[in-house]
């Protein structure tokens, strides 16, 4: 029996954990559905702090503000910590000191799209290990390009990129799409373009949901 082909495109924001938490999910639901499902994903543009200045801002600050104290802050990372665990999924969320603005993380996820899904998909995870296991500023230009050397991307022409303004209104025009079509909140994992999951769901959420979803294909074509 041929595996159904299934577009995932996941609208997602690199400093948001559980954007990295719901995408490992996924994975692992995929490797489950191994020979029934074949999965074509694309990774989509969302800010969810659009007017954080280019030097961000201090990260314990600004979610302690976000989410109702220091002492909400400490929970949620223990909770995401506890969860990223039982996957295999590292989180060290108190090295990152600096909440980005996440334009420049999304053009350069960009510009890795256009050349192949795979090297789209390498660069969107060096920014979630970046920021969620390493500390370091996915804001920062030079982590960025630092990002796109390690994963075989032309440093000159990125650094080009970068500073000339390349794609900035495409990326904004993106999140704009997005948030037409109903995207409030990420991740959200649009299906097919017709079926839409929010938020981090479990494993077996995803298998299920995705193995109905091949059934229904294969059997209207």
């Amino acid at each position: 029996m041929a595996e159904t082909p299934i577009r995932i495109e996941i609208v997602s924001d690199v400093v948001c954990p559980w954007c990295y938490l719901g995408q490992r999910r996924l994975k692992l639901a995929l490797e489950r559905l191994e020979g029934e499902v074949g999965a074509s994903i694309t990774w989509k543009p969302f800010q969810l702090e659009p007017n954080a200045p280019p030097e961000g801002f201090d990260t314990l600050d600004y979610l302690s503000r976000k989410i109702g104290g220091a002492d909400a802050v400490r929970q949620s990372h223990e909770q995401l910590t506890r969860m990223g665990a039982e996957i295999g999924l590292p989180f060290a969320l108190d090295k990152a000191r600096k909440f980005p603005n996440t334009l420049d993380a999304h053009r350069l996820a960009h510009w890795a799209g256009l050349e192949s899904a795979e090297l789209q998909d390498q660069v969107m995870q060096a920014l979630f290990r970046a920021n969620f296991v390493e500390g370091r500023n996915v804001g920062d230009r030079e982590v960025l390009l630092q990002i796109a050397e390690e994963a075989g991307m032309d440093r000159a022409t990125v650094e080009r990129k970068l500073s000339d303004g390349t794609d900035v209104e495409t990326i904004r025009g993106e999140i704009e799409h997005a948030q037409r079509i109903g995207v409030t909140g990420v991740p959200c994992f649009i299906i097919d373009q017709r079926y839409a999951v929010t938020g981090a769901q479990p494993v077996e959420l995803f298998e299920n949901g995705l193995r109905q979803i091949a059934q229904e294909k294969a059997q209207q074509s």
